[in-house]
């Protein structure tokens, strides 16, 4: 006679935190499915049958879902393939109270029941998910302690001057724990240092180590971007000639520790090359803007080099220019334009984007894949939509090759916009409340579609000294948006004297 028990198909998910013991031919993730098909066979009265795919996590943490195998677990739920996920123990599923939820809400929503065969619980009962969220919490305080430990233990090996992992340094190599002086590549860090102190300067040194094929360390990982050999560059240069590890030292906590290894460098020599960054630092006349640059991230020279934000300061006057990153030791790469003009640039752009675009002055800008600079015009290029016109073009001529001339910023230019917007703004929204058009904050910042926190802490600015308010539509203030304290004291004579 045949049994009417309907089959109920069993999922099995193992997990092992680590590698260690994996190349056994009996290891945990043998035990645990062994241990978990037993359970289902004593279950086999209800219909319960070990489904053959292999739900296995070798090596994978259990603090967050990112495991191939649990995801294969879970489309094949969403799918309608699985009754019951069958676990040795809970946290073998996950060690987060968070994640938990989730799994429990996706098991809740297809009729998934969940077993741990040491455990037996079952979460279709409040009382069974309450002992699982109290056996979770658990899991996740050994997973934190454990996390503290191993910080606390690194800390202790740095101290001690002991090298933990991470990016091995140029010049050296990683053996057995421990960094070996690399004698090919230290001699390549000694030359670096002993070129900057010859040059100079970071631009001199990066033309030069170009020429003499120089390139940050090669390594063997399997993401291309982190195997290295590529030329240098300002922002890793700077890093290189900083580092404390040269002398023998290791980092932890913003301190130094005398290292283990031994040191590549003579500390006259290393302690010459930050007497001379610091005296660069202060005499650099031309900085990187801080921000106004609405052109940033978009505008390219004809050579495909990215032209950032920068300034210079005359008389107490600033002209805003977009500079080719070319020139940061790369001169030979730039293109026929190097130097523009920030307000000019800014101006023959957003002119041409208004003739050509239907949209408004702050979503123009969205509609730009990139603008190129070249002599003689200023191509747009748009981004790609049906109907539209796919570029404009804009003559235009700097008067030398590599600079355009920069000119006073006129009155206009020199009123910081983001301060004149948000004042006008704020007495908009006085006006507002004041005469009973929105009863309260929170109404004015729904109908604004804003946070009541951006609403109170921007009417500060309608309550500014009058002179203050004057000099920023006339454009003669001397202070930023940013410069202004979130929290402003009410009295005028107060304000004068904390911003100046």
């Amino acid at each position: 006679m045949a049994s009417d028990t309907k089959v109920v198909r069993c999922a099995i998910y193992t997990r092992k935190s680590t590698e260690h013991g994996l190349e056994q031919e009996f290891n945990s993730l043998d035990a645990q499915r062994e241990a978990c098909e037993a359970y289902i066979k004593s279950q086999a009265f209800q219909g319960w049958r070990a489904l053959p795919q292999q739900y296995n996590d070798p090596a994978y943490s259990g603090g967050n879902l990112d495991r191939p195998a649990l995801k294969k677990l879970l489309a094949d739920i969403e799918a309608g393939k699985v009754d019951v996920v069958v676990v040795y123990k809970i946290d073998r599923l996950t060690r987060s109270l968070a994640d938990f939820a989730k799994l429990v809400e996706a098991f809740d929503a297809r009729s998934i029941s969940f077993v741990a065969v040491t455990q037996q619980f079952n979460t279709t009962t409040s009382m069974g998910r309450l002992t699982l969220n109290v056996l979770l919490s658990f899991a996740q305080f050994e997973r934190e302690l454990s996390a503290e430990r191993v910080r606390d233990k690194v800390a202790a090996s740095r101290r001690k001057g002991k090298w933990t992992g991470g990016s091995v340094p140029l010049g050296y190599d990683a053996k057995d724990k421990k960094l070996v002086i690399n004698k090919a590549e230290a001699e390549t860090v000694r030359t670096i240092f002993r070129l900057y102190l010859e040059l100079g300067s970071f631009s001199r040194l990066v033309a030069e180590l170009d020429r003499r094929k120089i390139v940050t360390k090669h390594r063997k990982t399997k993401v291309a971007k982190f195997q290295g050999g590529i030329p240098f560059t300002y922002g890793p240069l700077a890093h290189f000639l900083k580092n404390r590890i040269y002398l023998g030292e290791t980092h932890h906590g913003g301190k130094w520790f005398r290292g283990e290894h031994e040191a590549i460098l003579e500390r006259s020599l290393f302690d010459s090359v930050q007497e001379l960054l610091k005296s660069n630092v202060v005499k650099r006349k031309v900085k990187f803007s801080e921000g106004g640059a609405l052109l940033q991230g978009k505008l390219f020279d004809d050579k495909g080099n990215r032209m950032g934000p920068s300034f210079s300061s005359k008389n107490g006057v600033r002209y805003r220019f977009y500079v080719s990153t070319a020139l940061r030791g790369r001169k030979h790469l730039a293109g026929t334009v190097t130097r523009v003009p920030a307000p000019e640039v800014e101006n023959l752009v957003k002119t041409a984007l208004e003739k050509e675009l239907d949209a408004s002055s702050e979503q123009l800008l969205e509609h730009v894949d990139q603008i190129t600079v070249a002599t003689g015009r200023i191509r747009i290029a748009l981004k790609q939509v049906k109907g539209r016109k796919r570029s404009i073009d804009i003559p235009w001529s700097p008067q030398l090759r590599g600079t355009a001339e920069i000119k006073p910023a006129s009155p206009a230019e020199k009123i910081d916009q983001k301060l004149l917007k948000s004042v006008v703004r704020a007495h908009a929204w006085l006006t507002d409340l004041s005469s009973g058009r929105h009863a309260c904050i929170e109404d004015l910042a729904k109908a604004a579609n804003l946070h009541p926190k951006v609403i109170r802490q921007g009417l500060r600015l309608a309550f500014l000294p009058p002179e203050l308010t004057s000099a920023v539509i006339s454009g003669e203030a001397t202070i930023l948006l940013r410069q202004i304290p979130k929290a402003l004291p009410l009295s005028w004579e107060q304000q004068r004297q904390l911003l100046g």
